[in-house]
């Protein structure tokens, strides 16, 4: 555990573990807006670190852990500015940047804007911004300010997971006296949310000319188009690819097992 040092009310918060086999590539994980680094470390990290990889996750400024000075805009070019950052301080080896959601637009970023990498992995990524999912962006903020993630939870988090999860998890949600309590605008993680909305997601995809895994939970009922993800992973250069049939967004919670077999696999190809 440590702490990169970004100005006197600014840090990330990070976890890094070199690989322990020879040449072996270190997968650098990129949380979406509203995770952190429990996500990756619950099974991920110690599955990957078993095999001989190196892992790194961290927190982005105002998630757990990584202060921001007050009114920050915590907008797509600060993340993967801050991200670079991170990578050339920490100095993984052979980093593969592996992204959930809009994180793997972050590690696309990086990668276009000059960042070090053997290998990219797009979780839940590949997408255009239509006018539902614009709303969907804009109405998360809303409810946000209602009643806070416990009630985004209760309303779409179904949405999101596959079935498998849902039968599982239901009596999680829901409470019959449920704590909604509003987000306070001065905090980080409304700062995200709100620039989340204006992230740029018109990328260059042909331009990222590295081995490639897109990975894509095909019960998503809010991001996922079938038609978006075939246009979009046809300009890959080297793109490779496995669709997840009993999960939907959150991989890394709802089906770990295929996503960890998956990303050994692209390590031992790299």
């Amino acid at each position: 555990m440590a702490v990169l040092e970004l100005g006197p009310e600014d840090a990330l918060y990070y976890e890094w573990q070199p690989p322990v086999q020879d040449g072996a590539p270190s997968f650098a994980f990129v949380n979406p807006i509203t995770g952190d680094v429990s996500m990756w470390n619950d099974r991920i990290v110690p599955a990957l670190s078993e095999a001989g990889y190196g892992t790194l996750v961290y927190n982005f400024r105002g998630q757990a852990r990584s202060p921001c000075k007050a009114g920050t805009a915590l907008d797509d070019k600060l993340i993967v500015t801050d991200l670079m950052a991170l990578l050339e301080a920490v100095q993984p080896t052979r980093p593969v940047l592996a992204g959930l959601s809009i994180g793997g637009l972050y590690a696309a970023r990086a990668v276009l804007d000059g960042a070090t990498a053997a290998g990219l992995v797009l979780i839940n990524t590949l997408r255009r911004i239509t006018p539902r999912i614009a709303w969907m962006n804009d109405v998360g903020v809303r409810v946000m300010e209602l009643g806070g993630p416990n009630l985004m939870k209760d309303l779409y988090f179904h949405l999101l997971v596959g079935e498998p999860y849902q039968a599982a998890h239901r009596a999680e949600f829901l409470a019959d006296e449920p704590d909604y309590q509003p987000l306070p605008r001065d905090t980080g993680l409304y700062s995200l949310l709100t620039w989340m909305g204006h992230a740029d997601w018109d990328v260059d995809w042909s331009g990222l000319a590295l081995p490639t895994l897109v990975i894509t939970g095909t019960q998503d009922r809010v991001f996922y188009d079938p038609a978006v993800v075939d246009e979009l992973f046809a300009q890959l250069p080297q793109g490779r690819r496995l669709d997840v049939a009993q999960a939907g967004h959150m991989l890394p919670i709802e089906t770990p097992d295929p996503l960890i077999a998956a990303l050994l696999e692209f390590g031992q190809t790299l």
